[in-house]
């Protein structure tokens, strides 16, 4: 590093950065230099506000005259020229500048003086006043943008969104400035509206296509009684019989090639069930591995974390939408236990992202951008369960990290304008948004209760079991040293799933049939399939073989959810639920026809059935959906919406009760917050209020000192030099620091504002050469023609706490606010940082390595700076944990910007 600049042996060096780790759990970033160059070929904040941003309070402008008329007639020395200011003699721009504070209160002015300086070399003495300039100069600074995997700054944006309002409120005049003012409040419903119909569209698209690939692993459809299509499933194929044995347009494989005995035609189907399953997991793999990794799994994971403030580029990309998209129809048709309820949230928010586009005031926000990405996910349960006030919960209960009331509005026009579009669909022509829409017919009595509980504790049983299988099937698939292809173990896995589930007539529906057929009551379905509605002591045996499937279903959950293909946990966990849940109705409803006069079935009206056992199912499936998600309140209204029955709220809130805390008992989290730990994604939930999980030790055992920073001092650098020190140390940000008065510190500069404004100081209209000084902070004497001045690029206003502050307020303060990185001083001096990541480590309980300090603090975060990667996509955040295999918890541990 340059003389002036402080720094340290390699494995001690810590920053502020969102730099890339090779722990094995820690993500990695893409370094690829073709993507930087093009972060850094331009400022795209330069030119979308007339103003900068400013914390400073507005000033009065000076009045001519006591009645104020110069606010009516301003000559034109005392006119603000934002865009390009006159030149003139030092002085008079300098008094310019302060004459204007209340005018424009902007920082452009400030970089055009300093880019543009006149004739400011005849008078250099005068050319800078400390006090008049750093009082324009300090603030946030400018930013230039984001760079993948760093997170955002929360307080920036809102103030730059607050800048934006005020400007656009204050020059609007007359009809043309209301219209201005009205386009400008309507673009978020424009978005939404059509995140909505295109959502919408999606998932009745993806509806019928993977019904009509799933069917097509049994037989096709063609022409016989004049109504046949090759491009019709099952059900549109015989749409109007009563018996599938009377469609004669519809052709198992067996039939197809002509083998008449059943045995050779039980096999012939077999085959062709597994070999169309395997092709359907391969091609969705294929997809995924070769076009956008970032499709694969439900998605909702890295959403939250997403909604939480970090960056990930390309993962809400068109690219992302049509793969995910078509990944999902193959996947889902493949007979995996998986679902698409979840990955269409992610369809949703792409959906959201893309139209965002369109409009450069929402989307060069990255604050407002999150607010739409909260609205938008709710259509992606709106469609998924034809539940729009359901997904409105769901956003705001499970995804959203800042939800004001203004978003819960959005969230419900958005699921509102998505269920709509998918009735105008109808992809099932029955009227209902979901194939498993249901309505009953009775109520339940108090008796039943008891076994509604019941299910409440397998529902959590099941939750926290899940979860710990999930996770060591994921830790042995990161670690194993075989079968390491995503593609070829998506086939083991289909291939494995095919052949049991054909036998099990349970496993063999679809999930969306199999649950249909689960929740729907006997008088309802008008031929049993599935044999669900039989008497007596048949039901024994339906009974055994709904618990063996539950069993293989938790199995098959487990490998499948993590596979490298789009999948969904809600369906299988449904299903799971209502497997379990239909057997324990139907014991119920055994022993209440076997002793109809025992005291409990007292409340029983004779000659009426008493118990219905697909009230269980949706009960179960509730439960087993609560056990796995931790969801409550959401979970309630889906089930209400599903099926019309205000009657059965109540058993399933206690249901629902019962397992969210017999889940929590067994796996304190969830399984989305179990892949963020599991993938080490830097997200700190704002709503826990857990605060005994929170050392209750002083920030200054956990922040990262003084002496293991690197930090740049404010004067006694060149452009040569900070270039150097930006090729050495790849961290993503800098705090700056006075050497000459114990590094008091003055403030905070992130490396992409760092490196890009040394490319601008050396390209057009400024050409400074690399030996031009830089400096930091004010310095009087500096010819502003042959020097570069940085403090417009640097954040002289960071958030800071006392070097004695507790780590539960330093904790407090990251959650509430949405910060990246806290710096500590004690009487204006540095003492050390702590960043996201680091609070990260802390909280979940992430073991030091042996680098740790002679101090033994806990959690302290010297840091080693990250390597470099090869720039593919595969190294990416979304990329397999088992990259950088090796290398220790500490290295390369990542520091947020």
């Amino acid at each position: 590093m340059s003389s002036s600049s402080s720094s340290q042996p390699a494995h001690g060096q810590a920053e502020a950065s969102s730099s890339r780790s090779s722990a094995n759990r820690q993500p990695t970033i893409e370094d690829d230099l073709s993507e930087e160059d093009g972060l850094l070929s331009e400022d795209p904040l330069e030119h979308t506000l007339p103003e900068q941003i400013s914390f400073k309070r507005k000033q009065k402008a000076a009045a001519s005259s006591p009645f104020g008329i110069s606010r009516f007639l301003s000559s034109p020395g005392t006119q603000s020229n934002r865009s390009s200011p006159i030149l003139r003699a030092p002085q008079s721009r300098l008094q310019q500048l302060r004459t204007n504070a209340g005018a424009s209160d902007s920082t452009e002015l400030i970089l055009n003086y300093l880019d543009q300086p006149g004739q400011a070399g005849e008078h250099p003495q005068d050319t800078k006043d400390g006090n008049g300039l750093d009082w324009y100069v300090e603030g946030p600074g400018r930013r230039v943008g984001y760079d993948d995997l760093t997170a955002i700054d929360w307080i920036f944006e809102y103030a730059k969104e607050r800048q934006r309002l005020r400007y656009l409120y204050s020059s609007a005049s007359g009809i043309l400035g209301y219209m201005k003012q009205i386009a400008d409040a309507s673009q978020i419903w424009l978005v939404l509206i059509a995140a909505g119909i295109l959502s919408g569209g999606i998932a009745a698209f993806i509806d019928v296509a993977s019904d009509w690939l799933g069917d097509l692993k049994t037989g096709y459809c063609s022409n016989v009684d004049g109504d046949g299509r090759f491009y019709l499933n099952k059900g549109f194929c015989c749409w109007g019989y009563s018996e599938l044995s009377q469609c004669n347009d519809w052709h198992p494989w067996s039939s197809a090639l002509g083998i008449s005995s059943v045995g050779g035609g039980w096999i012939v189907e077999y085959i062709f069930f597994v070999v169309f399953s395997i092709l359907f997991a391969a091609c969705a793999s294929l997809l995924v591995r070769e076009f956008s990794t970032y499709a694969k799994h439900s998605g909702i994971a890295e959403i939250k974390t997403v909604l939480g403030g970090f960056v990930i580029r390309r993962f809400l990309g068109a690219w992302t939408l049509l793969v995910k998209t078509l990944g999902l129809c193959l996947a889902v048709a493949s007979g995996l236990w998986l679902g698409k309820e979840g990955p269409l949230v992610h369809v949703a928010c792409c959906s959201a992202n893309l139209f965002m586009k369109l409009f450069p005031n929402v989307n060069g926000n990255e604050a407002r951008k999150r607010e739409v990405l909260s609205a938008a996910a709710a259509a992606g349960i709106s469609v998924a369960f034809g539940s729009p006030i359901g997904g409105v919960l769901f956003s705001l209960e499970q995804l959203s990290y800042y939800f004001p009331d203004k978003t819960m509005w959005q969230s419900f026009v958005c699921a509102m304008v998505a269920a709509v579009t998918l009735q105008a669909f109808n992809p099932f022509r029955s009227g209902k948004l979901v194939l498993y829409q249901v309505t009953y017919h009775s109520g339940w009595h108090d008796f039943e209760l008891l076994p509604f509980a019941f299910l409440g504790l397998l529902g959590g049983l099941y939750g926290g079991v899940f979860i710990k299988l999930n996770m060591r099937v994921a830790e042995w698939r990161k670690n194993r040293n075989y079968l390491k292809g995503p593609v070829t173990e998506v086939v083991i896995v289909a291939f494995v799933t095919a052949m049991i589930n054909y036998p099990i007539k349970f496993m063999r529906a679809q999930a969306s049939e199999l649950v249909f057929f689960l929740f729907a009551e006997c008088v309802d379905l008008t031929e049993d399939t599935l044999g669900l509605c039989k008497a007596g002591k048949a039901n024994t045996g339906v009974v055994a073989l709904l618990l063996v499937s539950a069993g293989i279903g938790i199995i098959f959950t487990s490998f499948t959810f993590g596979l490298q293909i789009p999948a969904g946990i809600i369906l299988p966990s449904m299903a799971i639920g209502g497997l379990y849940g239909r057997a324990v109705g139907l014991t119920v409803q055994v022993l209440q026809q076997a002793w109809p006069a025992l005291f409990v079935f007292s409340s029983c009206e004779p000659d009426v059935p008493c118990v219905t056992p697909g009230t269980y199912a949706i009960i179960g499936a509730a439960s087993a959906l609560g056990g796995a998600t931790r969801m409550t309140v959401s979970i309630v209204v889906i089930m209400f919406e599903l099926t019309g029955a205000l009657t059965y709220v109540l058993p399933i809130m206690i249901a629902v009760m019962i397992s969210k805390w017999v889940g929590d008992a067994i796996s304190p989290r969830g399984i989305y917050e179990s892949w963020i730990h599991f993938n080490a994604y830097p997200f700190l939930d704002n709503r826990d209020d857990n605060s005994s999980s929170i050392p209750d030790v002083p920030a200054a055992q956990v922040m990262t000192r003084i002496d293991d920073l690197t930090v740049i001092t404010a004067t006694g650098h060149t452009i040569h030099s900070l270039r150097e020190l930006l090729k050495q140390h790849q961290f993503r940000g800098f705090p700056i620091i006075d050497s000459s008065r114990e590094a008091l510190l003055l403030g905070y500069i992130s490396r992409t504002e760092l490196a890009y404004a040394l490319s601008l100081a050396l390209s057009q209209p400024r050409n400074l050469s690399d030996d031009t000084e830089a400096y930091f902070s004010h310095q009087p004497l500096s010819d502003p023609t042959t020097s570069l001045d940085l403090r417009p690029w640097m954040d002289q206003t960071p958030i800071t706490l006392h070097a004695k502050a507790s780590f539960q307020l330093t904790v407090s303060m990251f959650q509430k606010l949405g910060l990246k990185y806290v710096l500590f001083v004690d009487r204006g001096t540095l003492k050390g940082l702590l960043t996201k990541k680091d609070v990260w480590y802390v909280l979940n309980g992430i073991e030091e390595s042996e680098e740790v300090g002679a101090t033994g603090a806990i959690g302290r975060g010297t840091l080693r700076e990250q390597p470099e990667d090869d720039g593919s996509e595969e190294r990416g955040l979304l990329a397999s944990p088992a990259d950088d295999e090796g290398d220790g918890i500490l290295g390369g541990r990542e520091q947020l910007r």
